[in-house]
């Protein structure tokens, strides 16, 4: 960029320059033919008291016109060219201004710098069109950054609970010289629960950063998923749980088809039920529906504790589970209303969620649909036993 203003400026002088030589060639050769083109006189002319014959004193004159042109050109001319550079050296550097923005803000940007922004606010054309596309890029490095950086602080965070477990168990144990067996399982089976644990939150915060990071799927990523069969087989993964803790679990799986990416959603539709059983109550109930109504839509609400409706919004921050924060003797990541949100913002949908009058909780996702949905009567209720 620092040379590119001489270079131009040069450039542009250049084209002034031989620009004024031609018109100032073009002018000398014109002069002299119009002259030249004028009739020629018989005989002679007098001129300052001396007879002249005509044609030589019309070749004079010609002569005389050029020379006359030629002379005011030669002082024009530096003129010219002068001026030419100047009004090339302002002009280049109006013009190399924005490009100095971009490069000075990509200059100065760090890993801790990734909020600036080129903000080109008069400019048009295509300089606007390269700031609006650096500033869209800064948008996603910023966007995975802050991803990244979430998930190390909530890496840590999360995985020293688990870790001081394996260390104390171990050390507790190994310092008891009369363990028996007994003790050596129940370690072995505290250590499971433990690598189970971290198991759970790296898996989780892994599919949290990648979702966050990677923003709306495009339209090759997205394929018709069967949201009812997702919902069917994840009822069918967490109902020897429901049935164990007595919870009676009512269905209306309508037929519905969303494009997106199956995993992500099966991940979505797992998140939800398995917090509707987890933070449930023995004996509550849970509620499934899907359909179609513009957009898809799933539901699903459950009983469970009382929840204060202007605290709900906070169930979708990481590491949040009911009406309170983590605590190291609660089973699951805090990581699943997080991951739902993150999977319904990738699939250009959204997520709300509401208190339950007397308890509980109701989350209501809707996603784009497809064009040949079709909406189906309703399923039977199916109670767990």
């Amino acid at each position: 960029m620092g040379n590119l203003r001489p270079r131009l400026t040069l450039l542009a002088t250049a084209l002034v320059a031989v620009v004024a030589a031609l018109l100032l060639w073009l002018g000398w050769m014109l002069v002299g033919a119009a002259v030249a083109g004028t009739p020629v006189l018989p005989g002679t002319v007098v001129v300052g008291g001396v007879a002249v014959p005509a044609q030589t004193a019309r070749d004079a004159i010609a002569a005389s016109a050029r020379a006359e042109v030629l002379r005011a050109g030669l002082i024009a001319f530096p003129l010219v060219v002068a001026a030419g550079a100047v009004t090339s050296w302002v002009l280049v550097g109006r013009v190399l201004h924005p490009l100095r923005r971009v490069v000075d803000t990509a200059s100065r940007l760090s890993a801790s710098s990734l909020d600036e922004r080129v903000a080109l606010a008069g400019a048009r054309g295509e300089v606007a069109e390269l700031a609006g596309a650096v500033d869209a890029m800064l948008d996603r490095l910023q966007g995975a950054f802050d991803a990244q950086s979430r998930f190390v602080a909530n890496a840590g965070h999360e995985l020293r609970t688990p870790l001081a477990v394996l260390r104390t168990e171990i050390d507790v144990t190994l310092a008891d010289p009369d363990a028996d067996a007994a003790e050596l399982r129940r370690m072995a089976e505290v250590v499971r629960d433990a690598g189970r644990r971290c198991d759970e939150l790296v898996s989780g915060l892994l599919l949290l950063a990648r979702t966050e990071a990677g923003g709306a799927l495009q339209g090759s990523d997205r394929v018709p998923v069967d949201l009812a069969a997702l919902v069917a087989a994840e009822l069918t993964a967490v109902g020897a749980d429901a049935v164990a803790r007595g919870l009676v679990v009512r269905t209306d799986p309508r037929p519905a088809t969303a494009r997106g990416n199956e995993p992500l959603l099966r991940r979505m539709v797992a998140n939800l039920l398995e917090n509707a059983v987890r933070h449930n109550h023995d004996g509550g109930w849970i509620e499934v529906g899907c359909g179609t109504g513009g957009d898809v839509v799933l539901r699903v609400a459950s009983s469970g504790p009382e929840l204060a409706p202007d605290r709900v919004s906070e169930l979708f921050e990481p590491f949040r589970r009911g009406p309170v924060a983590r605590t190291a003797h609660t089973r699951g990541s805090g990581l699943g209303l997080s991951i739902v949100r993150a999977v319904a913002a990738a699939h250009g949908g959204r997520v709300t969620a509401t208190a339950v009058p007397g308890g509980g909780l109701e989350v209501r996702v809707e996603l784009p649909g497809t064009a040949d949905e079709r909406v189906a009567p309703a399923g039977e209720p199916l109670r767990a036993r």
